[in-house]
């Protein structure tokens, strides 16, 4: 393994929660050293997560231009785990293995995929305890 690490998508909303300042801070902080060092990764469902959320549920929702400008210049140079059978076969493993959800079994099959050391996300228990998952919020 490397010293590569990979960011669920709730890093990417925390840098606009103003309610979490101190979350905030860790997730840009976080951001900041996957663009500098290249060790930080994410995979396309983290995109599709993040524009789901940042397009309809920001209490003050990004528009069109925004949401192109955040996707070049911080998402896609992060972007290293594409969707593929092998991901799919590995979540599902994962999935019915550890009862996770379909959606957290994708991130970790991601993470693995990415040969990533670390996760950094506010995940389930299951996550914490065995994928070396770093909690952003005992942070």
């Amino acid at each position: 393994m490397s010293g590569r690490f990979f960011l669920d998508t709730n890093i990417f909303i925390y840098t606009f929660d103003s309610k979490a300042p101190a979350k905030a801070k860790k997730a840009v902080q976080l951001i900041r050293r996957a663009a500098d060092t290249g060790e930080g990764i994410i995979s396309y469902q983290v995109v599709q997560e993040f524009f789901n959320v940042a397009l309809r549920r920001f209490p003050q929702p990004m528009n069109a231009a925004e949401a192109e400008q955040y996707l070049v210049t911080v998402l896609r140079p992060l972007l290293a785990v594409h969707s593929s059978p092998a991901i799919y076969l590995e979540a599902l493993r994962t999935a019915e293995k550890h009862r996770l959800s379909w959606y957290d079994s994708l991130i970790v099959a991601a993470a693995l995929e990415g040969q990533c050391e670390k996760l950094y996300s506010e995940a389930s228990s299951w996550l914490l305890a065995n994928c070396n998952v770093a909690w952003l919020a005992s942070s």
